[in-house]
């Protein structure tokens, strides 16, 4: 890339943390040394004003939070030994110390802004009915055995874990858990508690709790997951019960129940896509769930409603593969163990593999709009834990895993998590997961949704990094040095999750403002990157990496590569230096080879130096060796939602 190309701005190993912690709570700029800043006038008068903040509309603060937490609800948690209900749950993202489902105390490094129950709809609650023997489900024969074995634990417990989820998909559960009669009380009641409870935590301007619920299509094994989120309260969620993939698998009638519930109630939903890594190239294949190719319909109604997607959660990262994206040199993060689905008797093959990763997918997103005219795969970027222990500990010093036989003892790293088809999965290839960071006005149901709704939103794999990007037409060095990025950003052009607008005249290629703050309380970034995706006029799909601002005084090879960061992780103790690295960076990229007759779209990369992996952490406080295979540090990072652009 021609120097031209990029400007960059780096801070150095900056601030203390303690002062870092308040700048990063309110990142509406990037504090440059020196920079002039200019009191803006007031309309009325003409003078200028004292408050540069006066009067702002758009986001100031990133909200943190997870959009996808089980609690003893979900079937799969309490079959898993979970006894944690949603109150719990509530009680640790606000702040509290609680105690885990094995006895351990447990208490999030800050409370969360944020949180999703998203229990499975699938018999919410009905399980955990059965485990208690409800008398209504012990006349029938299976359940019966089931709940002995449930309560048993241990093995038995996990075999009928395998046997209902293998029922579930191939639709042969017992008759009477499909009597909406036996039921429909169950799943009522347990529904309208946990409505009351969100009620109950909600806390606007401190805490929002929002309404929601994962609908569970598993076609033959193949993930087709989505978690829904209400924009609303419970006086309008309690007029449904959540649609589930007992009624149908199909995505489609999903989005029709979405829609009935917007017309009878008034109010809104939108849905997130998860684990499309497991979907065997079903999550992004260009034909509906009967097989048909898509409609423009089609394309405008799944844009509609589904907004976002998971770009990665504990069972990994669902961006981009290396052998999908083989000049990527950081495409292997969180696939170790998860390129395929263990449930099924099938193995992802590459053939597979373009329809289960979202940078592909993007891609044959601007395909399908260039030939229909709307574009089905138009997702946004956002994160979630998928625990099922009531518990979004996901940090890797804080790592409580995904089920309840994962919290932290000394050998769970080696455990069988999942086997199938001649292959088995350990708990170790779990990554810590994911947060979801929201550019929200403020910190309340309607805002946050809002803020998802419109993609303006990122995902972390479990710090607490703050993230802008922007694009326009006209960004240049002194605006990567400005202390208000984000006035620059807003009035020049569009946030993350947005539409570049049509260029003005003479604009020869977009421009892309970018800028990003350590967490307080973990590793220094080593670089921001910008990853362009694209259609050629070919028809095929191509991707490029760019390197746009870093820390250090490195400079790219020959081969266009920039060197490591380098490490400081003693894996011994489980530590690391910000010796390296930059507290912020900031830089302003411009496409240089932007050609306007065709889409893109634009996405930014942010890393981390490396720090200690969980395994790492338990390594050093039970004091035990794990295999030569099991990874002990890696560079957190965060994705930020894409910027699309479309030829006029």
């Amino acid at each position: 890339m021609k120097t031209s190309d990029r400007v960059q701005f780096g801070s150095g190993h900056g601030l203390h943390p303690v002062v870092r912690a308040g700048v990063a709570a309110a990142f509406a700029c990037v504090v440059a040394p020196g920079a002039a800043q200019t009191p803006p006038a007031t309309a009325a008068t003409g003078q200028a004003q004292y408050s540069p903040y006066a009067g702002r509309k758009y986001p100031q603060r990133v909200y943190f939070g997870d959009t996808h937490l089980h609690t003893s609800n979900s079937g799969d948690a309490i079959m898993r030994a979970n006894p944690l209900g949603p109150e719990q749950a509530y009680r640790l993202a606000r702040g509290e110390e609680i105690v885990s489902a094995t006895g351990l105390p447990v208490r999030l490094s800050r409370p969360l802004d944020f949180l999703v129950i998203a229990d499975h709809a699938e018999g919410l609650g009905v399980v955990g009915e059965i485990y208690a023997g409800n008398p209504a489900f012990m006349g029938d024969e299976t359940l019966a055995r089931w709940a002995k074995a449930l309560r048993a634990g241990g093995k038995e417990a996990m075999s009928t874990h395998h046997e209902i989820v293998q029922r579930l998909g191939a639709q042969t559960l017992p008759a009477i858990v499909n009597d909406p009669k036996v039921v429909g009380p169950v799943i009522r009641g347990v529904w309208q508690q946990y409505t009351a409870l969100a009620e109950k935590y909600n806390q606007p301007g401190r805490f929002t709790a929002l309404i929601g619920y994962e609908w569970t299509s598993h076609p033959g094994g193949d993930n087709l997951h989505r978690n829904v989120i209400f924009r609303d309260g419970k006086d309008r969620a309690d007029q449904v019960l959540p649609f589930s993939s007992m009624q149908s698998e199909d995505p489609e009638r999903l989005w029709a129940w979405m829609a009935a519930y917007e017309q009878k109630t008034g109010g809104r939903m939108l849905s997130i896509l998860h684990n499309a890594n497991l979907s065997a190239g079903r999550m992004f294949e260009t034909v509906d769930f009967s097989g048909n190719r898509f409609s423009r319909e089609y394309a405008e109604r799944r844009a509609r409603f589904d907004v976002l997607a998971e770009v990665a959660q504990t069972k990994g990262s669902s961006e981009t593969h290396p052998a999908l994206s083989t000049s990527d040199e950081f495409a292997d993060f969180g696939i170790a163990g998860w390129d395929g689905n263990l449930s099924m008797s099938k193995v992802t093959t590459q053939a597979m593999r373009p329809n289960m990763y979202l940078r592909s997918a993007l891609a044959v997103g601007l395909a399908q709009e260039q030939a229909l005219g709307a574009n089905p795969f138009k997702y946004g970027f956002i994160g979630g834990t998928d625990a099922h222990t009531s518990l979004s500990t996901i940090e890797a010093d804080n790592f409580y895993g995904k089920f309840v036989s994962q919290e932290p003892k000394p050998g769970r790293w080696g455990e069988i998590e999942s086997e199938g088809s001649g292959r088995k999965r350990f708990t170790w290839q779990h990554e810590g997961a994911s947060y979801a960071a929201v550019w929200a006005t403020e910190n309340t149901r309607e805002a946050l949704w809002d803020a998802m709704k419109r993609k303006e939103a990122y995902a972390t794999s479990g710090t607490r990094m703050t993230v802008r990007f922007f694009g326009g037409w006209d960004f240049g060095a002194k605006d990567a040095s400005a202390r208000q990025i984000a006035d620059v950003g807003y009035s020049r052009g569009v946030p993350m999750g947005g539409d570049l607008p049509r260029p003005p005249a003479g604009a020869k290629s977009p421009t892309f403002l970018v800028a990003a703050m350590k967490d307080p309380l973990w590793g220094n970034l080593d670089r921001i990157q910008i990853v362009k995706g694209w259609v050629d006029k070919s028809g095929k799909p191509q991707e490029k990496i760019h390197d746009v601002v870093w820390s250090g005084k490195r400079k790219p090879g020959r081969n266009g590569m920039l060197p490591p960061v380098g490490d400081t992780v003693d894996v011994a103790t489980a530590t690391w230096t910000n010796t390296i690295g930059a507290a912020e960076l900031v830089g302003v990229f411009r496409d240089p080879d932007f050609d306007p007759s065709l889409r893109a779209f634009y996405y930014a990369r942010v890393l981390e130096i490396p720090t200690p992996r969980w395994t790492a952490y338990d390594s050093a406080r039970f004091g035990v060796k794990m295999s030569p295979e099991v990874p002990m540090k890696h560079q957190q990072r965060a994705w930020t939602s894409p910027i699309w652009y479309s030829p006029s």
